[in-house]
């Protein structure tokens, strides 16, 4: 399917209106202010200024309003990005992307997310706040995740810190851990979609191929058909995107629990701030509470064990 996304100003924006509205039909969904179909292409306005064609004539009906906007051809964002070789039009297909997050805070669970995202999607989630979670702040991604549920087909695992301390003391490296989780993520995403397939599946990659199936070997089920891999994924799809900012707000939510149940807001991260934290955590909870609520294995729990026993 092509995909044209074209920008236009408010009184550029009537033309097309007027142009398609014998085709005129509804679509209820958040950001959009008319939509048109035709024989061969769908036309959805959104409140931003943009046009989405899509479709086979789609290139032929945003060429008629070309003069007027300034066409933006959705392309991946590769230079910084390293990984697996992506199709040039890699942008606008149909994906399914996954993330994690929490892998680096002492504090709180890890969380995995995958999320599919088809061409005809893709503009709808970027009007509704989708990209590049890095440039997002945590209230924004509260606020959005919402919509993008309703919208996109997920999958969310959040690993509690207490298996995560159970498998890690049994030999499990945060790859490893990482790696099963985005399998079992992708996999349910996947039964959800069954019949239909992505055409490609991307991971935000924290492994090389060769290792990351080697963590895997074990599974009973392995996602691997379409599955591509790079770094800085979420630049690259708004898929992967999607599911960062979906992993990040279950992260959180799993954080303000945390908080109440220690009774302190309990700061994200790894640094000294997290150290002072825990040993106030310690000295009126106690050493066994702490491990309930982090990652124990983190240089942090012997920190915090120095700054209780200081004299």
């Amino acid at each position: 399917m092509s995909n044209q996304v074209i920008v236009l100003t408010e009184n550029e924006m009537s033309k097309v209106f007027q142009f398609y509205a014998a085709s005129k039909i509804t679509r209820n969904a958040p950001g959009v202010i008319f939509a048109a179909k035709i024989a061969d292409t769908s036309i959805t306005a959104y409140k931003s200024g943009k046009v989405l064609f899509q479709g086979a004539g789609a290139d032929r009906e945003a060429a008629r309003f070309g003069s007027l906007a300034t066409i933006t051809a959705t392309k991946a964002k590769s230079s910084s990005s390293k990984g697996d070789v992506l199709p040039a039009n890699f942008a606008s297909l149909s994906v399914l992307g996954s993330d994690e997050t929490g892998t680096g805070d002492f504090f709180g669970p890890i969380t995995v997310a995958a999320c599919f995202v088809s061409s005809d999607q893709i503009e709808l989630v970027r009007e509704l706040g989708v990209k590049d979670s890095k440039q997002l702040t945590d209230a924004h991604m509260q606020q959005i995740a919402g919509d993008l549920k309703r919208v996109v087909t997920y999958a969310v695992l959040t690993l509690d810190n207490d298996k995560y301390n159970e498998i890690q003391s049994q030999g499990w490296s945060q790859g490893k851990i990482k790696a099963v989780l985005h399998n079992q993520a992708l996999e349910r995403v996947l039964q959800q979609m069954a019949p239909n397939t992505p055409e490609y599946i991307l991971i935000d990659q924290f492994a090389e191929r060769k290792v990351y199936y080697n963590h895997l070997k074990n599974e009973s089920t392995i996602i691997r058909d379409k599955v591509l891999f790079s770094t800085k994924a979420e630049n690259l799809h708004v898929s992967v995107a999607t599911a960062s900012i979906l992993a990040r707000v279950a992260f959180l939510e799993a954080m303000d629990q945390l908080s109440v149940k220690a009774g302190v807001t309990l700061p994200k991260g790894a640094g000294p701030k997290v150290d002072q934290i825990a040993c106030q955590i310690i000295r009126k909870k106690g050493e066994a509470f702490l491990k309930t609520l982090t990652k124990v294995h983190f240089a942090n729990t012997q920190k915090a064990l120095k700054l209780v026993y200081k004299k």
